[in-house]
């Protein structure tokens, strides 16, 4: 998993409250939550679709918050992005985190959402990398929850999770007068909008992390914290907006296929507009050319999920033969692969193979797929210095 989650296989909850009734209101909420879910759906950041990033604004109930997790976490196959930004509390008769809602009272936990029933949906996923932000006061007792040095480390660690807390343990986060964000989302937002001058192609959640220790330690605001299983946070998440615009750089290979892959991506949201509107038929020379657009064993998966929305339009359309090829072209490219992705290309050229009365062509997609399943390639070891 060296390249970027795929779009079309992951899912993001943006979650948050402003308005409150027996607390402290945070109107720099809204703000986050609008500008992290496009900042999200922008095709020069990650390029995730409408519909796969949902944004829960101002929940009044705890199933408001688990139910929208919950089922993001049933649908996503490559990354699970989970958002919280509002306050933190603790319940008083406990050293737990909890999310407060627009009618939570202070210390009092039942009238929040616990912590601990967040981790459980995240738990539940079955999303290849797990992804928690937090951006609420004493949000690093979830990071704590989630490994370190206390008891709850056997019992709250999850495969492939990352977690990323706008705070210490015992600290508040801040949401500075006259400013648009809270401290922690601000600086986020602006990696995000800006990319990293001296960064890499795509940045990882370790580098974000780190660069926002080092933009709010010159601010002098709180430090985030960060707590993570298996080595997530080495996995890319975003694209670097900065790459490309750094001085004297001399546009190569590397850059032409940033641009290829923008292309291609931009290309997919026309698409599905012109779908959603019912023109499915105007989509489909709009998906042909961001195919040939699409740079071919890219970095970001923007190849196979243009290959996948495509076949899916075909088949849709009659263009059954036509599905199948492009399917078979996305099937050689992740024969050796292992992701989720590979998985969801062998089940979909499975599909039509049958549809088409290829049973037994159909039978060795899905046995590779299986082999797939069953075997995973060694970890290589760490190596510290």
């Amino acid at each position: 998993m060296s390249s970027l989650p795929d779009p079309s296989a992951s899912r993001a909850v943006i979650i948050g409250s402003a308005s409150y009734q027996h607390l402290e209101q945070l109107p720099a909420v809204t703000a986050n939550l609008r500008d992290l879910s496009a900042a999200f759906r922008d095709v020069l950041v990650w390029g995730l679709p409408e519909q796969h990033c949902t944004v829960v604004e101002e929940p009044v109930d705890v199933s408001a918050v688990l139910d929208p997790v919950h089922r993001a976490g049933d649908q996503a196959a490559d990354a699970l992005v989970v958002y919280f930004s509002g306050h933190g509390l603790r319940d008083s008769d406990s050293a737990d985190l909890y999310l407060a809602l627009s009618r939570s009272r202070e210390n009092v936990g039942y009238t929040a959402v616990a912590y601990q029933h967040v981790r459980a949906a995240v738990r539940a996923s079955k999303a290849e990398r797990k992804i928690v932000v937090l951006d609420c006061c004493f949000s690093g007792r979830a990071a704590r929850a989630m490994g370190g040095g206390d008891a709850l480390t056997s019992q709250a660690a999850i495969d492939g999770a990352y977690v990323l807390a706008a705070s210490p343990g015992n600290r508040v986060a801040l949401s500075p007068e006259g400013e648009t964000h809270t401290a922690f989302t601000g600086e986020l937002l602006y990696l995000l909008r800006n990319g990293l001058s001296n960064g890499p192609e795509l940045l990882d959640l370790d580098t974000l992390y780190q660069e926002l220790r080092v933009r709010l330690r010159a601010k002098n605001r709180p430090q985030p914290q960060s707590v993570q299983e298996n080595h997530v946070g080495r996995l890319p998440l975003v694209r670097n907006r900065a790459r490309a615009a750094r001085p004297g750089t001399v546009a190569g290979p590397v850059l032409d296929t940033d641009v290829r892959s923008a292309l291609a991506v931009a290309g997919l949201n026309l698409s599905r507009l012109l779908r959603a509107a019912g023109r499915s038929r105007d989509a489909l020379p709009v998906l042909r050319l961001a195919l040939q657009e699409s740079p071919f064993g890219g970095s970001d998966g923007s190849t196979l999920t243009v290959q996948l929305e495509l076949a899916d339009l075909l088949a849709e359309t009659g263009n059954v033969r036509e599905a199948v090829e492009v399917l078979e072209q996305a099937f050689h490219q992740t024969h050796n692969t292992f992701g989720p992705e590979a998985i969801l290309v062998c089940r979909r050229l499975a599909d039509l193979l049958q549809e088409a009365g290829n049973h037994l062509q159909a039978c060795e997609v899905l046995k590779h797929a299986l082999n797939r399943l069953e075997y995973r390639p060694p970890r290589p070891p760490d190596v510290s210095v």
